[in-house]
């Protein structure tokens, strides 16, 4: 069936609700994972509904969560996320980083105690549309060894970016440090697909095109292909470090997986770091050199700028709504009666 963005993001807060999440948690929470949908990001979006609200139901999430900012620098914040659902948290760090970054030039938000973030790219929004560079960082669970390792120890540590533009979209990057983002295994675990082999190992080391062995055993860095390039595993570590030792968070390895109902609060972090471009070169020779280069991008056939075919699908949906399957639909007011 298919139903209004509003519409839908009412059924997950009050499912959210239903599950133990705070008023803010759970709204936070049901706009970000409509607007992942909305964009055609499946493994990011109504998908993890049912995840996040075992995690409340079990404890691995606390629903009373308060995020607030911990202590301040000049232009660095630490905020805690209380052990809830991100989103809520990640929107205080981005807010107040978008603010120090008016007064220093630069800011940069770490968010400890933290739990999955979602759509990384997603929280910049807010800077950009504050006309400042952002970029946003974030480790996960256990899935990715080191280079030359067996055992999972870095997750799939996204890293985003957004660069606004004086006309158009702003380019917006994200992308996992893993061959593709372990959603996509669930997400194919769930509909009974293969994955290609290169995604995965099983646990015992081997290659696997079985998505559920493929979340048992270990995810595998992108770049490693025939010619085994480190340069995954090496990018995973500096996330890693990044977004735990500088501000306390939880390493991937201390995390229990995401896709499992019992388990720890996760405790990770998530950095975002704010540039404001007039206190650098100035707003006008940032936008006028952007133009430039995207200009010089275009000028091939078949290149499509970062973020555009996202925006596409979310303004197409936001006149349309989105498709909420029968089964999925039913579940969720069968556990709000």
């Amino acid at each position: 069936m298919k139903l209004p963005l509003v519409e839908v993001e009412a059924l997950v807060s009050r499912h959210l609700q239903s599950a133990g999440a705070n008023l803010a948690m759970a709204e936070a929470t049901a706009r970000a994972l409509v607007l992942a949908e909305s964009q055609g990001l499946g493994s990011h979006g109504l998908s993890r509904v049912a995840q996040y609200a075992t995690h409340l139901r079990n404890g691995r999430v606390n629903g009373a969560a308060q995020p607030q900012v911990l202590q301040r620098k000049g232009g660095a914040l630490l905020i805690d996320a209380d052990e809830g659902l991100a989103f809520a948290a990640c929107a205080l760090a981005v807010n107040e980083a978008v603010a120090a970054a008016r007064e220093h030039g630069i800011s940069i938000a770490g968010v400890m105690r933290s739990h999955h973030c979602g759509v990384v790219v997603d929280h910049l929004r807010a800077v950009a549309a504050a006309g400042m560079v952002g970029l946003g960082f974030s480790n996960s669970p256990a899935a990715m060894p080191a280079a030359g390792g067996r055992h999972p120890i870095f997750g799939t540590n996204p890293v985003a970016a957004v660069f606004p533009r004086g006309q158009g979209d702003p380019l917006m990057i994200d992308l996992s440090l893993s061959e593709v983002a372990r959603g996509k295994l669930m997400v194919a675990a769930k509909e009974g697909r293969a994955i290609p082999e290169g995604w995965a190992l099983d646990a015992a080391g081997q290659p696997t095109t079985d998505p559920k062995a493929g979340m048992a055993g270990s995810m595998l860095p992108f770049g490693t292909g025939p010619a085994s390039s480190p340069k995954g595993a090496m990018l995973a570590l500096v996330v890693e470090l990044l977004v735990t030792a500088l501000i306390g968070a939880q390493f991937g390895f201390e995390a229990s997986s995401f896709f499992v109902d019992e388990g720890n609060r996760p405790g990770i972090g998530q950095v975002f770091i704010v540039i404001d471009p007039g206190a650098l070169a100035g707003n006008a020779n940032y936008l006028s050199r952007v133009e430039m280069l995207v200009a010089e991008m275009l000028s091939d056939d078949g290149v499509r700028l970062p973020g555009a075919r996202r925006e596409a699908l979310r303004r197409r949906a936001m006149t349309e709504g989105i498709d909420i399957p029968d089964p999925l639909l039913a579940s969720w007011r069968a556990a709000l009666n």
